[in-house]
């Protein structure tokens, strides 16, 4: 397969590799060089330090990063076969590349997003009615390189066979993917982010340290990593995005927590070279 990428951040650069990782060509594509230049330095740490490990043969690790083509230009995807939306978190953001994709990418061309959140049918809505059919969702978890799970979530017009396709691909990339019905938030991440608030409100009720409690669930719920761990991670300021999506659509139980918010309006949201829960407490 031909397959594009449109958001060159760190699950669209990962997406891309693992496509090319399977053997497919990848055109990834952002708004400017700096950011892909970026991304091919990011994805040359992970195939390096996956070839250490054992992850990756000798062929992929060699001809892995070859196969992925890094363009400005939108056009480059006119003959794609797959093409993935992975930009910012925001329906108008997302509703803007899908539309343009749309003009640009052959009739036959399957069109995925990323989105962690948003319903795939309020997305299908910037499409023309004769593209919605071929339009689905693919939410990959992160580190995309590591991490196998993927949710396939149909909109209300997507065809059976472009589901069809989307699991059969996801399978030939090695990722495990699950069916999902079209709703906010989808089902990882609403069981998540219940548990998430409520990591954060025994913070606030001083049941417990954020240290503390990622050591409980690693050792009472068998989970790799703690909440806090994880937010710091991710960033709460991502967190804080998500559940105001989860809250609008679910009410109360999704609201985030104030401290939660407060942290990070003070800047303690955590993400790459910032203080977070764990760090600053």
């Amino acid at each position: 397969m031909k397959v594009g990428v449109v958001g060159a951040g760190l699950m669209g650069g990962e997406i891309a590799l693992t496509f090319a990782l399977a053997g497919d060509t990848v055109i990834l594509h952002d708004l400017d060089q700096v950011r892909l230049e970026q991304a091919r330095a990011r994805l040359r740490t992970i195939v390096d330090k996956g070839a250490a490990r054992g992850a990756y043969t000798d062929d992929q690790r060699e001809f892995a990063l070859a196969r992925i083509t890094a363009t400005t230009r939108l056009e480059d995807m006119a003959d794609c076969d797959f093409v993935t939306e992975a930009v910012f978190e925001s329906a108008d953001v997302k509703q803007s590349v899908l539309q343009s994709l749309d003009a640009i990418c052959a009739p036959s061309c399957v069109l995925a997003s990323n989105t962690s959140t948003l319903p795939i049918s309020t997305l299908a809505a910037a499409l023309s009615p004769s593209r919605r059919p071929a339009f689905i969702g693919t939410h990959y978890f992160s580190p995309v390189s590591r991490m196998a799970l993927v949710e396939v979530i149909p909109g209300f017009e997507t065809s059976a066979a472009t589901t069809a396709l989307a699991l059969e691909v996801m399978r030939r990339i090695g990722k495990s993917p699950v069916l999902v019905k079209d709703v906010a938030g989808f089902a990882v991440n609403r069981m998540l982010h219940a548990m998430l608030i409520e990591a954060v409100k025994l913070v606030e009720e001083g049941v417990a340290t954020p240290q503390d409690l990622d050591i409980a669930c690693k050792l009472g719920l068998g989970h790799p990593i703690g909440p806090f761990a994880l937010m710091d991670a991710v960033s709460s300021g991502l967190c804080v995005q998500v559940q105001d999506i989860l809250h609008e659509a679910y009410g109360e139980r999704f609201r985030p927590p104030a401290l939660l918010k407060q942290r990070v309006a003070a800047g303690y949201g955590g993400g790459k070279g910032r203080p977070g829960w764990l760090d600053h407490h």
